[in-house]
């Protein structure tokens, strides 16, 4: 490459680091940052918030820590065939950390060094640590909801009943969290009987004596638990013309219901159980939550310390 060409890449690399913008793997080419990165893969990933957090949390912890004053986080676009190579390449160019979205959770399990033992169950990852011998997985996610439960609603999922709503990657991941923090049962409610099947058969290991319940939403046990935290796993509710994944009205009277979705912040099911005055959160405590136990991996700098920035930074990035 000439050595104008060159330097143009560089300063156009510079420009994408400093403006947040969508990075390639094509951009790792001319990758020349002095400091400590850090990204964000996934696709799409135009519409992730996680630089916004993440870069507002290290801003002020440089202000306690001046050695977080060099750190950077930036996001890629990388599709699923290309998983196992931007891995690589990142991990050559020894990035500090990733955190991984969709689609690429479960993806990621294969070409991981090793998987901290609280993920292992889960069976997906969404933080990753570099280290001499590769990538260490963990998986931020289940910390992210009990924290966002507790902040949002007041609620411990410790003793509770849980009536968990879908049966993909994100309800594999509240189950096991809503297991190993020991809840009092989990009721696990999906439409399609095989993946509700696989659901109950991949987190029974984990129930050790916690009751365990699979039903279909449209026809509710009548003897479900009075009381129950009512956690939506699903992605019922991310269009408006969307119905609520279960009728809320149908379940014994729940203590809260709590979306996992964020964006739009009220989605049918939320509208529901305020009409029918039950406590309710979006999912937006889990995000900031998930990503500040990420920062504390990447850092050592407590989650608690760094929630708040990231929580306004988030909001103000969703103009909430």
């Amino acid at each position: 490459m000439p050595v104008v060409d060159a330097a143009l890449s560089i300063e156009n690399l510079k420009s994408k680091i400093e403006n947040s913008s969508v990075l390639t793997l094509a951009d790792l080419a001319s990758w020349t940052f002095d400091g400590t990165a850090l990204a964000v893969l996934g696709q799409p990933i135009k519409h992730s918030i996680s630089p916004a957090m993440h870069n507002a949390a290290l801003s002020a912890a440089a202000a306690r820590h001046p050695q977080f004053s060099s750190w950077r986080y930036v996001r890629f676009e990388v599709a699923p065939a290309d998983l196992p190579d931007a891995l690589a390449q990142l991990h050559a160019k020894r990035f500090r950390g990733l955190n991984l979205t969709v689609p690429h959770k479960v993806l990621a399990v294969d070409h991981v060094a090793d998987i901290a033992p609280a993920a292992r169950p889960v069976g997906a990852v969404n933080t990753l640590l570099w280290t001499e011998r590769g990538w260490l997985g963990h998986n931020t996610d289940g910390y992210g909801l009990a924290a966002g439960l507790r902040e949002t609603l007041g609620l411990d999922l410790a003793g509770a009943h849980v009536i968990l709503l879908g049966a993909g990657g994100a309800a594999r991941g509240a189950a096991i969290e809503c297991l190993q923090r020991r809840c009092a049962s989990l009721s696990i409610a999906n439409r399609t009987a095989a993946n509700l099947d696989a659901l109950v058969a991949a987190v029974a290991p984990t129930a050790g004596g916690i009751p365990l319940r699979p039903f279909f939403p449209d026809t509710p046990p009548a003897d479900l638990p009075a009381h129950a935290i009512v956690i939506n796993a699903t992605s019922a509710g991310l269009r408006p013309a969307d119905a609520p994944p279960i009728d809320l009205a149908a379940l014994p009277r729940p203590a809260a219901v709590y979306d996992m979705i964020y964006n739009p912040p009220q989605t049918p099911l939320l509208r529901r159980a305020a009409e029918l005055g039950l406590p309710h959160a979006h999912g937006l405590s889990m995000l900031v939550h998930q990503g500040a136990k990420a920062l504390e991996i990447w850092t050592g700098v407590p989650a608690a310390e760094t929630a708040p920035t990231m929580s306004s930074a988030a909001r103000t990035a969703l103009g909430l």
